[in-house]
């Protein structure tokens, strides 16, 4: 039976910072596609997404930056809906975790399952920092991970190997709040029973076992990659998971006991409750009833996201949904891999990232460009690549030489042969066709009916880089018959011959199946072609149903007699000085965010004290200072040294100009042999510090030291 209506879900991006290209490869990109399609389908649609914006993520950042957890939230929630809005995400709402509405709807859901009695309450050890006087969450709390050593690794996770860690398994842990080592020190928190030796656990985790692995209940087969992750968690077995935490940015647990104060709600468990409040506010906007997307089985849930969240979609918030009992379950959850980036691992700590924000800027109106590129690299089943090198030869060979090329030639014959008007044409007329054989125009136009049912059936079964295939190999069929009947040469022979007319009225009707086929996957190129063929904009209301039933029942897409508008290129080649500045420009960002190496020279070989100690080092300040004439390094110096002055020649001039000296205290070597340097009596040396770049900087005593003391 087919669902009446739809509720599709893009995994909340977490506030903690911009959108970056990985992040549309994983999740927004192709639940746009799967939303703008099924309403081109005339199907009901509610598609959610919107800013996570708790957790101690955001606290530290917020620490770090000397602001507050609310403002670095406001901030990267507007560039992320920004960014969204300019990319053509068709998203239904993008709302936040901090509304009120969301804060109401995540207490209803804990007050619910906690009132039948299905949480477990643990009063546990955990890290307590003595010198802010609070319980620390796992990223508060950095320590040496037992399994490589890493001294930075977090109490949830060791980023260098990737171990999953608790916090009292790091080694010397300390808090990052005040760099203390911390004491564990009990407290209660609320567990979910996703597994254990509870009743409601070992229900549950038979239940997860039956739903996931064996499929009972589900009726769409899931993606090799979600369920292998699933499968193994059920696998090692499933523990209760810890709900709430000791934190003061959060919603607050809705229990009015005493262990219940200064305790929220663990981010896990309220961002996908964000999924709910969010279509709340929608419905609430639009006159909708929320309940009928969210608790009628007439719906489908479908969450999209990247591998990092498969755990959290298929065990977790199912679990979470089932306890509460009101809830459909998720019909599908087809994750995707992750993208890298110019042969590394994208990396947020690095820079090594294309933002997506920065890249609406350095490349203005190319929205398209950028979706085609990610969605034809798109890592459905496996880890990906994104490179400037692919993404220009993608719009340029393909966009470019392939699409534009067709639907730029199909208007200008149409302008040039027919005054921009689609042109009549003999049905029973034939020509060569795409497959390089005589067929007539309705065999064509079957041939495009095929190749659209394909497409939406590519969609449907979540092969997204699959259906955007089939969408270029409908404009190669069209250069193809472009090809085969050279209709600008024929038209200096014979300007009235049928084959022109069939060619430029097929070439219309491809392009204006284009401009509906393509839309789930270039929005912006959508319109373009509308506005070309002069058509009506589409309004994602059923247009691809209406276009598949036209080509079924021989209706024109484009009428005989229809005024097209002037040509017009939908797209432009990317150059290869707008590749090269791409690439530069991450070079630069790892460079800068890359902790710098540095090198130092071998010690010398060992002295013994006594020829040490015959050394005399004094304090001594600068009182005057010249360069001397032909001589680039070098300044003569008039050092004080409180019982007697003294002139010292010292190869600094590189570093500093003779003005910015004067009054400088320094060391002199006071009784080192007097040398002749440039005509120069120079009467000692002053101690200078030397880095690996060879610059030269003054060790000085601190300031108002006095001049002539020995220096030990």
């Amino acid at each position: 039976m087919q669902p009446k209506r739809y509720i599709i879900t893009a995994a909340l991006p977490y506030a903690n910072g911009p959108l970056h290209i990985g992040h549309l490869a994983g999740a927004y990109l192709s639940s746009d596609i799967f939303a703008r399609y099924l309403r081109l389908m005339g199907k009901d649609v509610a598609f959610v997404c919107g800013s996570d914006e708790y957790g101690a993520a955001i606290t530290i950042r917020a620490k770090k930056e000397g602001t507050t957890p609310r403002e670095i939230v406001d901030k990267n929630h507007a560039i992320i809906k920004d960014s969204f809005e300019k990319l053509g995400m068709s998203l239904d709402i993008y709302h936040r975790t901090t509304e009120p509405i969301h804060t109401e709807t995540a207490q209803d859901f804990f007050k619910t399952v906690y009132d039948k009695n299905t949480f477990i309450e643990e009063t546990t050890e955990q890290y307590f920092d003595e010198e802010t006087q609070q319980f620390l969450a796992d990223r508060y709390i950095i320590g040496t991970c037992p399994t490589c050593s890493n001294e930075e690794a977090y109490g949830d996770q060791c980023e260098k190997c990737g171990s999953t860690l608790s916090p009292t398994e790091l080694i010397n842990p300390r808090s990052t709040l005040s760099g203390a080592t911390p004491v564990l020190k009990t407290t209660k928190h609320w567990y979910i029973p996703l597994g254990g030796e509870s009743e409601v656990g070992s229900e549950n985790e038979a239940w997860l076992k039956d739903w996931i692995i064996e499929g009972n209940g589900r009726t769409q087969k899931w993606k090799n990659n979600v369920l292998g992750q699933a499968k193994s968690w059920l696998q090692e077995g499933l523990r209760p998971r810890s709900i709430t935490r000791d934190l003061d940015w959060g919603i607050p647990v809705p229990l009015e006991t005493e262990d219940a104060k200064g305790k929220v709600l663990y981010v896990w468990f309220d961002a996908p409750i964000g999924y709910i409040s969010a279509t709340k506010q929608w419905a609430a906007d639009n006159g909708k009833d929320w309940k009928d997307y969210w608790q009628s089985e007439d719906s489908q849930l479908i969450h999209f996201l990247g591998k990092d969240n498969i755990v959290f979609h298929t065990i977790i918030f199912p679990s979470m949904l089932r306890m509460h009992g009101d809830y459909i379950l998720p019909t599908n959850v087809p994750a995707n891999e992750f993208m890298n980036l110019e042969g590394r691992k994208l990396s947020t700590s690095k820079n090594w990232a294309v933002w997506v924000h920065e890249y609406l800027e350095d490349l203005p109106n190319k929205q398209d460009e950028l979706r085609y590129a990610i969605i034809k690299n798109m890592p459905e089943n496996k880890d990906s690549e994104f490179t400037w090198a692919g993404f220009q030869e993608s719009v340029n060979n393909e966009l470019v030489n392939n699409l534009a090329n067709f639907v730029n030639r199909v208007v200008v014959f149409a302008n040039k042969y027919f005054d921009g008007k689609t042109p009549a044409y003999d049905a029973n007329a034939t020509f060569i066709g795409s497959n390089n054989e005589t067929i007539t125009a309705a065999a064509e136009l079957k041939t495009l009916h095929q190749k659209l049912t394909e497409l939406g059936q590519n969609i449907e079964n979540y092969e997204f880089r699959q259906a955007l295939t089939t969408l270029m190999e409908i404009s190669s069929l069209g250069n193809q018959f472009l090809q085969y009947n050279e209709p600008w040469k024929l038209y200096k022979q014979e300007p009235d011959s049928e084959i022109i007319k069939i060619t430029v009225n097929l070439g219309l009707q491809f392009t204006a199946a284009l401009s509906v086929a393509c839309r789930p996957f270039m929005p912006f190129t959508s319109d373009k072609l509308r506005a070309l063929l002069n058509l009506p904009e589409i309004t994602d209301n059923g247009e691809f149903t209406t276009l598949l039933a036209d080509l079924e029942s021989g209706n024109e897409l484009v009428k005989v007699g229809h005024q097209i508008s002037k040509p017009n290129h939908v797209f432009q080649r990317i150059t290869d000085e707008t590749v090269a500045a791409q690439v530069e420009k991450l070079e630069a960002n790892l460079a800068a965010s890359t902790p710098k190496i540095t090198s130092y020279e071998p010690v010398k070989e060992n002295c013994e004290f006594d020829d040490f100690m015959k050394l005399d080092f004094r304090t001594g300040t600068i009182t005057a200072a010249e360069k001397i004439k032909k001589a680039k390094k070098l300044l003569q110096l008039t050092v004080d040294l409180g019982f007697e002055v003294r002139t010292i020649v010292s190869g600094i001039a590189e570093f500093y100009e003779p003005e910015n000296v004067i009054g400088t205290q320094v060391v002199v070597v006071a009784n080192l042999g007097e040398k002749k340097l440039r005509g120069v009596m120079s009467q000692g040396m002053i101690l200078m510090a030397e880095n690996d770049e060879g610059k030269l900087v003054f060790v000085s005593p601190e300031s108002g030291f006095g001049n002539g003391f020995t220096v030990r």
